[in-house]
Formats: C-alpha cells, structure tokens, sequence
C-alpha cells in the first residue's frame, strides 16, 4: 500500500512540473495524477531501454516528468491531427 501512495504522489509531482514546464499550468489533482503516471511509465521504458536507472526519489520524479513531457508532445501532435 505505501509503494502505491509513492507511486501516486510521484504521479502528482511529475504531471505538475510537465504541466507547467510545457503548458505553463498544471491540469488539476486527477489530470496531474494521471499523466504523471502514465509519464513514468513511459520514461520508465525510455531509461530502462536506454540503461539508466533512477536513483532515489528525485530520480523518479525527474524520470515521470521526462515521460510526461513526452506524453504531452504526443497528445498535443495528435490534437493537431
């Protein structure tokens, strides 16, 4: 359950600093929980493929919010579509 909780506010964390760094805004508790997820799923692959690993809980964080950048490029370049 505690693993879940940081998984959750490491979620919370990177969608915000994503939100702001690219949008200039975050997209509320859900929406910042949601891609930041999501962004460290995919950052998490990203490294992982690339073989850099985190380190500790800004590692994390600075890894969720690289995917999250990326998630929000993707979705914006679909927008447009």
């Amino acid at each position: 359950m505690s693993g879940l909780l940081w998984f959750i506010l490491i979620g919370l964390v990177a969608g915000w600093l994503a939100g702001v760094l690219v949008k200039g805004g975050g997209f509320g508790v859900i929406g910042d929980i949601a891609v930041g997820i999501l962004g460290a799923v995919i950052g998490g692959y990203l490294f992982g493929t690339m073989s850099v690993g985190q380190s500790g809980l800004l590692g994390a964080i600075l890894i969720a919010t690289v995917g999250a950048i990326i998630l929000i490029f993707v979705l914006r370049l679909i927008r447009r579509i």
